[in-house]
């Protein structure tokens, strides 16, 4: 099977799945096989006896690729691969600090923060703090910690130079207290601490570095410096790690990735050979040649050029329209024409740089009648109602858990309003830090009386699920905490309480996939319990990451790692809606790549940020490269977004792409030809036939589109003009100032 496999590698493919010369980078191009190669290097790691499965440790970005590259590797030979480590940064960095609990500094039963519930952890901790939330913003303080983190810096190892900073670092260093406290860590800490672990401990260190012979990391353009160090410290100075990339596709920046990653590991791995996969299987060579156009404008690479042997294929179809609702009509035209010709929809994409952008598409689809799937909504474990029951659980295994004690606390509601949280909350402080749920004991009175019910609920519910199934113990705690009687008395609660159903359903898959023993044990709750020492085992299988967890624990971890991942809806066939970030890693037929403006794509914010076009030109290399046979990209010279119309010229990215492998088209929903992309936006834009529905007639001889001329701001172009008299004003894009809305009886604007 692997010989038969090895044969049908290309000659690059073969090198870098053979390659045994030390650690290797392999720049691997959009459709080029990369998850094959990876995959057969790991089988022929095996099956060569160069490595046996507990020495192989391979990450990915991603549950979805591990479980699929763990598949692969089976089918290709039949060998038991239990002792391999393959995962996520954040499920490896877990299993580790989970089988080396006490020497982190962690609970054993330490739960997992999803993003949601850090949100939440930090809004707690400003309003215990009496600090308004108009002067510390929770999404920046979430983003200030989780970007220190991504760095490897902790409170006190941040410059506190500035005074902004002063306050974000001290609130920094209470969450990580709190987080300690309660027994929890975020996504962040998981690999800060794990990095942390294997910086102080040498002979964990040593352990690892011996036992890994072989690490494969894959997507590594998006690592992040943190990330990068990890994977260092577990290399060391002798080890042999392969790593899978395209830095033409690194579109993650604002999560921290770095680039530059790829060229430090080619210095600090002491790579000798750097192996190209070009030769690519999805696309035809009109898209192939678009794209390696676009991105050859972008500085830096490690370069390579997509090729491929099936043919030039059609061209690339460019849509060129008054107003984004003719776009939306015409792609949806198209899309519904495509159908008619037995396309399916679900190889049918619509792309976009905003989620802004959806509406009026979907409006169109609506129209139409056409089904369609906005790609990466709320996911299964993201919903309310799937929180709530996640809660109640959390707190069976953890009652330390506060994040989790206030979200249900008083839901479904139980007359439980804020002075008494507020009262309990001081009560916990004043106790030196004790939890919510341990401080109820210490109240009196009437708030006693209210409390105590739900802290009884709670331990009622964990002493009659001991020893019983876990997906039991989910059914119970959905029932008997009261969700499945609020939900069913909704008017619209039918799909949530399908979705508390299908919980228990999860939690049985669940059980299934890992062939782990589903009964949950009787000492659950014990949130601090560290009696186990913990040890470097020389063969650690997957039965070993439990170290005695109980079912349900190891069910609320894997639901907080899933948290975040993109999953499609089940159901009919349907157009596929998404932003181009979303369609990372995705391919489909045919793909529509919509408002391709400037200030949309590349989008307004690039322009002010270090190597911004870059990143957005690598973005529309992604969006280039999903699309297999048919590509049609459009763009609207007004668009309304947020409220207000807006003007636009064509993206330069377009004017990136050769004549050559375009195919300018005509929207038969406009009474006369699209203009040529050679004529002037300008010209075409005020055109009296153009504008004419978008203009108002005032006295000041102000039209949409007139070049202007303002004696503060200079020059500008007028975007939107309202109103008449004394109440005319208009929009004006100034080149130096932005937009600004001038009131045409004062602000005396020439025309230029």
């Amino acid at each position: 099977m692997l010989k038969a496999i090895l044969q049908s590698l290309n000659a690059p493919q073969k090198e870098a799945v053979m390659y045994d010369k030390g650690s290797m980078l392999v720049l691997a191009g959009a459709g080029s096989g990369k998850t094959k190669v990876l995959t057969t290097r790991i089988a022929w790691l095996l099956s060569s006896g160069k490595a046996i499965p507990s020495t192989i440790l391979a990450v990915t970005f991603t549950n979805k690729a591990a479980k699929e590259m763990l598949f692969r590797v089976s089918t290709i030979i039949p060998h038991n691969l239990q002792g391999m480590w393959i995962g996520t940064f954040h499920g490896l960095c877990n299993r580790m600090l989970r089988m080396h609990f006490k020497e982190a500094a962690l609970p054993r039963s330490f739960q997992i923060l999803d993003m949601q519930d850090q949100l939440s952890s930090i809004k707690r901790l400003l309003r215990e703090k009496n600090i308004d939330s108009d002067l510390v913003v929770p999404k920046e303080l979430q983003r200030f910690i989780n970007n220190a983190k991504e760095e490897g810096l902790r409170a006190r190892e941040i410059d506190d130079t500035f005074q902004f900073n002063r306050k974000f670092i001290e609130l920094y260093e209470e969450y990580d207290l709190r987080c300690q406290r309660e027994g929890v860590v975020d996504f962040g800490e998981l690999l800060l601490r794990s990095v942390e672990l294997l910086q102080r401990s040498s002979d964990l260190r040593e352990h690892y570095q011996i036992r890994f012979k072989s690490i494969l990391i894959d997507e590594f353009q998006d690592t992040n410096p943190l990330q990068y160090k990890w994977l260092k410290l577990l290399t060391g100075s002798s080890g042999n790690a392969f790593a899978v990339g395209d830095d033409d596709q690194s579109i993650y920046a604002f999560r921290g990735a770095d680039t530059e990653n790829m060229e430090r590991f080619k210095n600090e791995f002491n790579v000798k050979d750097l192996i190209r996969l070009e030769q690519n299987y999805r696309s035809c060579g009109h898209i192939l040649d678009a794209a390696n156009s676009l991105i050859e404008n972008n500085k830096g690479r490690l370069g390579k050029n997509l090729w491929t042997d099936a043919g030039k294929g059609e061209k690339i179809k460019l849509i060129e329209v008054l107003e984004d609702g003719l776009e939306a009509k015409w792609v949806v035209e198209e899309v519904s024409s495509l159908i008619k010709e037995n396309k399916s929809p679900n190889e049918l994409a619509i792309l976009y740089r905003s989620n802004a952008q959806s509406r009026i598409l979907e409006h169109e689809l609506n129209k139409r009648g056409i089904s369609y799937r906005v790609y990466g909504g709320f996911r299964f474990y993201d919903r309310a109602e799937i929180k709530h029951a996640l809660a109640y659980l959390r707190l069976l295994e953890n009652s330390s858990d506060d994040n989790s004690f206030l979200r249900v606390v008083n839901f479904p509601p139980r007359k439980i309003g804020t002075k008494s949280l507020e009262a309990l909350s001081a009560i916990a402080k004043n106790e030196g830090g004790l939890s919510l749920f341990d401080s109820v004991s210490m109240t009196k009175g009437k708030l006693f009386n209210t409390l105590e019910r739900f802290t009884k609920l709670i331990k009622n519910l964990r002493s009659k699920t001991c020893d019983l199934p876990l997906p039991t113990v989910v059914d119970i705690v959905t029932k008997e905490s009261g969700l499945n009687d609020h939900y069913a008395k909704e008017k619209d609660g039918f799909d949530r309480l399908e979705n508390l159903r299908e919980l228990v359903t999860a939690a049985n898959g669940f059980l299934s996939e890992e062939k782990i023993d589903s009964r949950i044990p009787s000492n659950s709750g014990a949130a601090a319990d560290q009696t186990s020492e913990p040890e470097i085992l020389e063969d650690l299988t997957i039965e070993d990451i439990s170290l005695n967890l109980s079912p349900l624990t190891r069910f609320l971890e894997h639901a907080s790692l899933e948290s975040g991942e993109n999953q499609a809806e089940n159901g009919k066939e349907a157009i596929q809606l998404m932003t181009v970030h979303s369609a990372k890693g995705l391919e489909f037929e045919i793909v529509f790549i919509t408002g391709l403006e400037e200030g949309l794509f590349p989008h307004e914010n690039s322009l002010n940020e270090r190597d911004g076009i870059e990143e957005e030109r690598r973005l529309m290399y992604v969006a280039l490269t999903r699309a297999k046979k048919q590509l049609y990209l459009s763009y609207s010279q007004t668009r309304k977004l947020y409220g207000q119309y807006r003007y636009h010229k064509k993206s330069r990215f377009i004017n990136e792409i050769p004549e050559d492998n375009l195919n300018n088209v005509y929207s038969e929903l406009s009474e006369r030809p699209i203009f040529s992309r050679k004529e002037s936006f300008e010209k075409a834009f005020i055109d009296e036939h153009s504008v004419l529905e978008y203009q108002q007639e005032n006295e000041f001889n102000i039209k949409v589109g007139l070049s202007v001329h303002h004696k503060k701001f200079g020059r500008g172009v007028v975007l939107n003009v309202e109103g008449i008299g004394s109440e005319a004003r208009a929009q004006v894009e100034f080149e130096k100032v932005g937009s600004k809305w001038l009131a045409l009886s004062v602000a005396k604007l020439e025309v230029v």
